[in-house]
């Protein structure tokens, strides 16, 4: 079986909860299925990315040398999409969109958690798009005069509008859920199985 790619795109500081049971479920399998895709990671530029945990990742790609075959793009939450003092996104964040819009333009799957979604809103690509993020207030604080999706936006841990999954920061589980739907990575039984076991718990 030839695996699907799915690329997560990481900045320094990126929030390590995040993307983990989205790549865990897609690298490693779920509910004993085997894995229809496999993870690789980008970053902005060359060289190491350190997570907000602690962790230090090795991207396997950086923007210049992303392959073209991939089948979907997540962009992990975390705190160098953008600066809150300077109200703008960050140099590797703005390195990030010529990726994005070309994932758009071909169809690609593509998820942002958190502030991934502020950065998608920062950039102008929510404004025709449902979508959630971390509350609509802020999500209209950061993303300023770019962002005018308010119309579209929902109250929810995670929302998919087509290809285009977003969640808030708390929302990784349906996140993951949603991204694995669209990705059609396993049955949709396997996947709500799946979802349902990690949210509500082994002992209930």
């Amino acid at each position: 079986m030839i695996k699907k790619t799915v690329l997560f795109v990481v900045l320094e500081q990126y929030a390590d909860w995040e993307h983990a049971f989205l790549s865990t479920s897609l690298q490693h399998g779920i509910n004993g299925k085997e894995p229809s895709c496999e993870v690789k990671v980008v970053s902005p530029g060359q060289g190491p990315i350190h997570s907000n945990g602690g962790f230090t990742t090795i991207p396997d790609y950086d923007i210049d040398n992303v392959p073209e075959d991939y089948a979907g793009l997540i962009l992990v939450g975390g705190y160098s999409w953008f600066s809150e003092s300077t109200g703008k996104l960050t140099e590797g964040a703005q390195r990030i969109i010529p990726l994005v819009e070309k994932a758009f333009a071909k169809g690609k799957v593509i998820g942002a958690i958190c502030n991934g979604t502020v950065f998608l809103g920062m950039a102008g690509f929510l404004n025709v798009r449902k979508h959630t993020s971390n509350g609509i207030e802020n999500l209209e604080k950061l993303a300023g005069s770019n962002y005018a999706g308010k119309a579209n936006y929902r109250d929810a841990q995670a929302v998919r509008d087509g290809n285009l999954i977003t969640a808030n920061g708390t929302g990784f589980l349906e996140f993951s859920r949603e991204c694995m739907l669209a990705l059609d990575a396993y049955s949709g039984g396997d996947i709500e199985a799946n979802y349902s076991f990690f949210k509500n718990g082994l002992c209930q």
